[in-house]
């Protein structure tokens, strides 16, 4: 039976095959050199750490296959800047529209209103995809192991280093951990949601956390919504931390941010 993953990698193969009809590799190059320069992502969420606070990469989605409809209609822009009040580190925005509601125009609209660095959220199965990221304004991309092989993975990651980005190299299971310990990124995104049965457990984290190799940098990732969660997450070693659903769910994110940023 075919995972959510699943399907969204089936239409991504489709999206990708549109993109390269319509615009060549050459062009989308071209762009991205012209863009704005990167502003650091890993970087960003380093001089955070090194304060003893959280670095938060907060997330723009307005809905997905796990949770269902979140914020219909959300303002990008409005959603970004009460993030960057509230000290979040970085942004994520999803730029997938079937499955999370999202565009690349959310990714520009965010770039040209906050300063901080911003993740283009985005299944990458073709390095087609890392040019378009940069030439939008992205700072950093995602590598999903369960998506992609390793020869794809290093592809991806390379096409991210030569234009100025980071990657976060996300895994779930400890065989990907393994994979990803070995690929040239520092960033190593742990999903606490299984991408294919949809589920999210904490544990993930507390699992996987002690095997990272050294100068790897722990993302903690999904199920996050009390500032518990963090000092949980905290005793891993974790200080990084992606945060979408409940802080588009929250009435306050800005002090929801302030709230989760400080945690020990």
């Amino acid at each position: 039976m075919a995972t959510a993953l699943d399907r969204i990698i089936e239409y991504k193969r489709d999206e990708v095959a549109a993109l390269k009809a319509n615009r060549s590799m050459e062009s989308l190059l071209a762009d991205a050199a012209a863009a704005s320069p990167t502003r650091g992502f890993a970087r960003r969420m380093s001089d955070i750490v090194s304060s003893g606070e959280n670095a938060l990469i907060c997330e723009l989605k307005r809905k997905s296959p796990s949770a269902g409809e979140i914020m219909p209609g959300a303002d990008p822009v409005a959603i970004a800047k009460d993030y960057e009040n509230g000290g979040a580190a970085c942004l994520s925005i999803l730029t997938d529209f079937q499955s999370f509601g999202g565009s690349l125009g959310d990714l520009a609209a965010v770039r040209a209103a906050v300063d901080l660095p911003l993740l283009r959220k985005e299944f990458m199965i073709d390095v087609i995809q890392v040019a378009e990221a940069r030439a939008f304004g992205a700072d950093a991309i995602l590598v999903i192991l369960s998506a992609v092989d390793d020869a794809l993975a290093r592809d991806l990651i390379g096409a991210a280093t030569d234009l100025g980005m980071d990657a976060i190299v996300e895994v779930h299971e400890e065989d990907e951990l393994e994979r990803a310990n070995a690929l040239p990124s520092a960033l190593i995104g742990i999903n606490n949601r299984d991408l294919k049965r949809m589920v999210t457990e904490l544990e993930t984290t507390e699992r996987l956390a002690g095997r990272l190799a050294p100068g790897k940098s722990l993302i903690s990732e999904s199920g996050i919504s009390e500032p518990a969660h963090i000092v949980r997450l905290r005793k891993t070693g974790a200080q990084r931390f992606l945060i979408g659903e409940s802080l588009m769910k929250s009435s306050d994110r800005q002090l929801q941010c302030e709230n989760l940023r400080k945690a020990s």
